[in-house]
């Protein structure tokens, strides 16, 4: 068993994030999902075994490997990145996480119909805002948030009903695009949807 998955609690992403290089590891409190959130998710989205979850901006991974490793289901990253496709992979060897495939693509690449379910943690927030800047290693601009913003709402929308969204610290419009939100209590910085049928 992985070390993080039998730890203290308030331990797990500690050691979880030993797992990255340095540099890595340094940005994770700010860019990536606790462990705590990423589980809660993993089991909302994949309910069902084989349950294929896309991770919309995934980072350095740690999502989709938590997620493989506490469900039965089929975890796909999407990450601009290089070198946070590599940290990822090297994740995914150490810790044996079955059921996971990170991809260095641009999320418009990507046809949300090979997918159940879709996870993202405010994946486009640096394009407004410096504070948000990961690395200066892909460009930035608020017409690419606006596109990348309009592309996943017009994937989103055309999805069949059941289909699950998790998503934190993101302010996501689901209602517009169909889904009803599950658990809307302000406070829970976690927001489940599932889409429902066409009326």
């Amino acid at each position: 068993m992985n070390e993080w998955m039998k730890s203290d609690p308030e331990r797990e992403d500690e050691i979880f994030d030993a797992l990255y290089p340095p540099g890595i590891r340094a940005l994770s409190a700010q860019h990536w999902t606790p462990v705590s959130v990423a589980r809660r998710a993993a089991r909302f989205l994949a309910g069902k075994p084989e349950t294929r979850v896309l991770d919309i901006g995934c980072g350095a991974g740690k999502f989709c490997v938590v997620g493989a490793l506490t469900t039965r289901g089929h975890f796909t990253g999407i990450e601009q990145r290089e070198h946070l496709v590599a940290a990822a992979a090297g994740v995914v060897a150490s810790t044996n996480a079955p059921h996971v495939e990170i991809i260095h693509a641009n999320i418009v690449e990507i046809e949300f119909s090979d997918f159940d379910a879709f996870y993202f943690y405010n994946p486009f927030a640096e394009h407004l805002s410096a504070s948000d800047r990961i690395d200066s290693s892909i460009v930035l601009s608020k017409s690419a948030h606006r596109r990348y913003t309009e592309f996943v709402a017009i994937q989103l929308a055309a999805t069949p009903p059941g289909t699950r969204v998790a998503c934190y610290w993101t302010d996501f419009r689901g209602a517009d695009l169909g889904f009803e939100l599950l658990n809307p209590d302000p406070l829970d910085l976690l927001k489940f949807w599932v889409k429902q049928p066409h009326s």
